[in-house]
């Protein structure tokens, strides 16, 4: 079967190649992310025959119980959560190969339970499986279990190919970035690592490759000539429920920016890779992150804003405060919103700024993308009236509702010459008339496959982090609480004094 290796990072139509039969071993396999999205996407790659014909999983947690209670409950979860309704024979074939190891995750024994249930599968099929190993547990676990599974000879197998993945957060700065990565590089090669992040497997994300690299008319205004500023913005109008143990320890910065948001600042600057293959398009992303300078620790409160929200009004209900929320230390000055505003300091982007920002409890979910061109040069239409020619924008939406919006000036139907803003949308349920995958499909198949295509690589993670470390720095640093907004508004006052002349946050 053809392999992907550091050398050959892509083999061409790998996309069309079945799957090596393989046996996915899930670390933390009774959390809320299995039950939610990692057992529902398995169960929807078998559905639609994604799935090698023959696959296996072991399921590792804490938890005291037998094969069959976890069967049980994973039958429960798929019935929940997954995205088409479940067909009974499918659903029996795939529990039949799912085994359960209960155990602490830094429990040798464990591992040797592990070794001897994938030996079991393959002496029972006859055949060598391929060994994929899901890290779902808590960051504090990653060195544990990676070490364990070096220890136990399990990081190399002949005749079969080992792979990792590794669920976000990797690392909560630079240091612990660095530190990660040479404990998993101790063991694995950089080919087998598969750092995830699950917006990369969302369909609208990949599809802002193929608008840019799969259309001749946007290159030409694709560069500081012709854009005038870039928004990225991912709001969110639910608050931190009952993860306030994670969060407070997070933040807004780290849990959204640093990594779903820095990937779609690199896809949409990124220069055209020689291929859609793991590591030119990862070489690609890694030059844009490179070109943005990290701030001076003076200077952040100049390009950086954070705040906390307050209690107000979401959806006709009254929400409380950040500070009021259970489990949320009274003294807390964790960001629940942050605002940026970079530069990618290279000769397509120079002179552009790129606003970022995220948030908790604002008006409305949506993580959108907004190119603003730069106005005409000369307004010649001044009739009564009009409401203005105003500077085109395209609009990339990732969620909820998936698609492109392009704003173009018309004339209003009459006698006069009077404009007004139109748009050309397209939205991307209505023209392919499909439900897209969940990200996690395909990601998981991609780790199955070996490619790395939508994973990041160890320099990419790092050079997210040097960005962002300077701002973490600084806010930790200062003695000045964050900036406060109610629930249910578009955010902090504060975070117009990032804005450049003549522009301004599109509004929630």
């Amino acid at each position: 079967m053809a392999t992907v290796t550091e050398e050959n990072p892509l083999v061409e139509g790998l996309e069309r190649l079945p799957v090596h039969p393989t046996t996915l071993v899930i670390f933390g396999g009774t959390g809320d992310l299995a039950h939610r999205k990692l057992l529902p996407a398995i169960y929807n790659l078998a559905h639609e025959g994604h799935l090698p014909e023959r696959f296996n999983l072991i399921a590792i947690a804490r938890t005291e119980q037998p094969h069959e209670a976890y069967q049980q409950s994973m039958r429960d979860s798929i019935r929940r959560y997954s995205r088409t309704e479940p067909n009974p024979e499918v659903l029996d074939a795939l529990l039949e190969n799912v085994r359960y190891i209960s155990g602490s995750f830094d429990d040798a024994s464990v591992y040797d339970e592990v070794v001897k249930c994938a030996n079991w599968f393959d002496e029972r099929a006859g055949i060598v499986f391929n060994r994929v190993f899901y890290l779902s547990t808590a960051p504090q676990f990653f060195p544990v279990i990676v070490e364990q599974l070096g220890t136990h000879k399990m990081d190399r197998m002949k005749g079969a190919e080992v792979r990792i993945v590794i669920e976000k957060p990797f690392g909560t700065d630079l240091a612990s970035a660095r530190k990660l990565n040479r404990t998993v590089l101790r063991e694995f090669r950089e080919s087998q690592v598969f750092r995830i992040d699950h917006y990369l497997g969302k369909e609208t994300v990949q599809n802002l490759l193929a608008f840019r690299f799969a259309n001749t008319f946007f290159e030409p205004i694709w560069n500081r000539n012709y854009i005038d500023y870039v928004q990225i913005t991912a709001a969110e109008d639910l608050g931190i429920g009952t993860r306030a143990g994670y969060y407070d320890q997070s933040g807004a910065l780290r849990d959204l920016i640093q990594n779903h948001m820095s990937q779609l600042l690199a896809l949409l600057c990124m220069e055209v890779p020689a291929s859609i293959g793991a590591n030119p398009l990862r070489d690609e992303k890694v030059k844009v992150l490179r070109a943005i300078v990290p701030p001076r620790l003076e200077d952040v409160p100049e390009m950086a804003v954070h705040a906390q929200y307050t209690a107000g009004t979401v959806g006709g209900e009254r929400v409380p405060g950040y500070l009021e929320e259970p489990g949320v230390p009274p003294d807390s000055h964790t960001e629940t919103y942050a605002a940026l505003r970079l530069h990618v300091s290279n000769w397509r982007w120079a002179g552009v700024p790129f606003y970022l920002r995220t948030g908790k409890r604002l008006a409305r979910k949506v993580t959108e993308i907004a190119i603003t061109l730069k106005p005409v040069p000369h307004l010649a239409f001044r009739e009564r009236g009009s409401l203005g020619v105003q500077p085109n924008q395209l609009i990339l939406t990732v969620q909820p509702d998936e698609g492109v919006s392009l704003s173009l000036g018309a004339k209003i139907p009459g006698n006069l010459m009077r404009i007004r803003p139109v748009n050309m949308e397209f939205h991307y349920g209505t023209a392919f008339l499909s439900q897209s995958p969940e990200a996690y499909e395909r990601l998981i198949l991609d780790a199955m496959r070996g490619d790395a295509s939508l994973f990041t690589r160890d320099d990419e993670v790092e050079a997210q982090w040097s960005i962002y470390d300077p701002i973490l720095e600084a806010w930790h640093n200062s003695s000045e609480p964050p900036a406060q907004y109610p629930s249910g508004t578009d955010g902090p006052e504060e975070a117009n004094r990032l804005l450049e002349f003549g522009h301004h946050w599109r509004q929630l």
